[in-house]
């Protein structure tokens, strides 16, 4: 391969934060930048999630990792979060935002949903961002330079046809989770703009649904149906890609971008 094309993703001597970097999409991040050479520090609820994957990467790529436990809706846990990673690596250089999801609740109908549900889902996957974003910023701050991928979803591009969902049994997205999402690439946006006197960019990724071993088959089929490429996503290949352009100097003209990473799915109908 030609060095231009080599140095265009070379991220040896980066350090890179990823929330949520134990399973998933978030550890599809973390092998995908340490594959490029980057120092990482992962984060989960679970130490112990996060211990074994750190461990995983190190074997598997041969960079330095640092596990830490965070529960991102804590402030001042995010804030020592961002310190023990300084501390250890000397600064951050990128941040996967990658940590959230659908905490369990009874009803997914926003007109039968427990108000508390609601305010806990947009806790955990929009003011909790904001929080890495802005200890994660103000790093960057200092060193004039990052590069920050929030991960969004195609939840707050589209609404969703619930059929697919009743036909197999399942609760179904709610309407909070989308409004979350939305949420984020707004402040994707609006954050692009502040950080972009420092030299620091801000990208979003959105990806579309991801085939997962317990979902039924006739959900996958139907969502497959609705793709324009006629498939689910699959984890360990098709996020890898996104992420890196964000993360390389790739991607240094680029900010306060969504990119959706969806089959297609946003652009029938």
């Amino acid at each position: 391969m030609h060095e231009d094309i080599t140095q265009m993703f070379d991220l040896r001597g980066k350090t890179a934060l990823v929330t949520g970097g134990a399973r998933h999409l978030g550890f599809d991040a973390a092998s995908v930048l340490a594959a490029a050479g980057c120092r990482l520090a992962i984060t989960s609820r679970d130490v112990e999630s996060a211990q074994n994957s750190a461990r995983k990467l190190t074997e598997n790529y041969g960079i330095e990792t640092l596990p830490l436990a965070l529960d991102q809706r804590n402030a001042a846990a995010v804030a020592e979060t961002v310190s023990q990673v300084k501390e250890r690596f000397g600064g951050i250089d990128i941040l996967v935002n990658n940590a959230g999801g659908t905490p369990k609740s009874s009803a997914a109908e926003l007109t039968k949903r427990d108000p508390a549900d609601v305010a806990a889902l947009i806790e955990l996957n929009l003011t909790a961002v904001l929080y890495v974003c802005r200890e994660a910023g103000k790093a960057m701050i200092e060193q004039k330079s990052g590069k920050i991928i929030n991960i969004a979803s195609i939840a707050g591009i589209v609404g969703r046809d619930r059929r697919i969902y009743e036909r197999s049994g399942l609760l179904g997205q709610p309407v909070d989770y989308a409004a979350a999402k939305a949420g984020i690439i707004g402040a994707t946006r609006d954050l692009a703009a502040f950080f972009a006197p420092f030299g620091v960019n801000v990208n979003a990724i959105s990806p579309g649904g991801f085939e997962r071993a317990d979902m039924p088959p006739a959900f996958v089929e139907d969502y497959s149906n609705l793709t324009p490429l006629g498939r689910m996503g699959r984890d360990g290949v098709d996020l890898k890609g996104a992420v890196l352009f964000f993360a390389s100097p790739a991607s240094d003209y680029v900010t306060g971008q969504n990119l959706a990473v969806d089959g297609g799915f946003t652009v029938w109908r």
